[in-house]
């Protein structure tokens, strides 16, 4: 399916932004003080921390980027966005650009991350491997504009 964008239609307000210089360290940012927040909390260990924030931005990631369709944002498109989630818009559908490539970075930084400062413990190691997990296979090209099951179909 090729989903890239023609010649002459105007930039998509819903997913531009992401390619804007401030955006990848704002993603950061927000992750770091998840983190931070996560760390304050009395008698929660840094192991547990660490996977807490690896669930949290991965649902979050999940939420936003492959259920989120559409776009909010009127443009030159005619609403061919209203049946792409978020992912498949970003850089008009092209694989493998600078932010897609960022994007499925984060959850596989974030992985070996968590399942560092846990020690590789058993337990933590297979929760971080099924939410990274989770945030990283729908990103693969041989998913884009694939419905499992008929979920997010409409």
């Amino acid at each position: 399916m090729n989903c890239e964008r023609r010649s002459g239609d105007s930039e998509n307000p819903n997913e531009s932004w992401l390619s804007k210089r401030g955006a990848w360290f704002t993603w950061l940012g927000v992750i770091s003080g998840v983190h931070v927040c996560l760390l304050c909390l009395p008698g929660v260990s840094t192991a547990m921390v660490w996977t807490v924030t690896n669930i949290i931005q991965s649902l979050v990631m999940f939420y936003i980027l492959h259920t989120l369709k559409g776009s909010p944002f009127g443009g030159a498109s005619d609403g061919e966005e209203r049946f792409l989630t978020h992912w498949e818009q970003i850089d008009g559908g092209k694989q493998f650009t600078a932010t897609k490539k960022f994007l499925t970075a984060i959850p596989v930084f974030l992985f070996l991350l968590a399942s560092f400062y846990t020690q590789y413990d058993f337990y933590h190691f297979i929760v971080n491997l099924a939410f990274m997990l989770l945030a990283v296979i729908p990103k693969l090209p041989q998913l884009h504009g694939v419905r499992l099951f008929g979920i997010n179909k409409y």
